[in-house]
């Protein structure tokens, strides 16, 4: 472990990515973060993040406000990308199979104190959270990580509409929350529940704010 980052990371070069990142996606894309500061600075955190397209990982990557490991499909381990991603300190995780051995490195990220993304859903879709993996709740039960939710908007282009310019992309970022240590099958499909239901609702109060005008409230914007 080299710190907040699995074993075999490069922390300078994870460094060097996220810092690429914040500049890489403003001529195409206008982001507004909100809610950075609800990320504890300190301590085992897990971010839960709806998932509409590929962008919302690596915007993700760029601007929360600590180092950021995030749980991805395997399938984008391959070649020379495979290798970038786990120099930066990123899972690579199985969908179509149990997998244990990807959330056992999350968890000792967790427990050395860094902060881990996934995408509970599981698949992209619209992102709108219909479903939730158990992952989620039993990375946050086992670690003792705080969760925090985030929405992200703008990255999948509408059905039947024309190329847009510079599109507005929202991320907001909810308060953090634990969930109870109570073991079972039960309580943790109820602490699965919670996180889905958390989730759904910040996507929800996010597509109010952005349906009722042309801000979120109180935002950084990265341009």
């Amino acid at each position: 472990m080299s710190g907040e980052l699995p074993e075999g990371s490069w922390p300078r070069l994870h460094g060097l990515a996220r810092w690429l990142g914040t500049w890489i996606f403003t001529p195409f894309y206008r982001l507004r973060v909100r809610g950075a500061e609800n990320v504890p600075r300190t301590g085992p955190v897990l971010v839960v993040a709806n998932h509409s397209t590929m962008l919302e990982g690596p915007i993700l990557f760029a601007v929360l406000p600590r180092r950021p490991v995030f749980l991805i499909k395997q399938e984008m381990f391959r070649g020379l990308l495979g290798k970038g991603l786990r120099r930066i300190g990123q899972i690579a995780l199985r969908r179509d199979a149990p997998d244990r051995g990807p959330l056992m490195t999350a968890v000792r990220v967790l427990r050395s104190g860094g902060l881990v993304g996934i995408f509970p859903e599981g698949t992209r879709g619209a992102g709108d959270v219909d479903s939730a993996h158990n992952g989620a709740a039993w990375l946050a039960r086992s670690s003792g990580a705080v969760v925090v939710p985030v929405a992200c908007r703008g990255t999948l282009r509408p059905d039947g509409a024309k190329r847009r310019f510079r599109p507005v992309v929202d991320v907001l970022v909810g308060d953090p929350f634990e969930l109870p240590a109570d073991k079972g099958r039960a309580a943790l499909t109820a602490a699965t529940e919670r996180v889905r239901g958390e989730l759904a609702a910040l996507v929800a109060e996010l597509d109010r704010r952005r349906d009722s005008g042309p801000g979120i409230g109180a935002s950084k914007e990265i341009s």
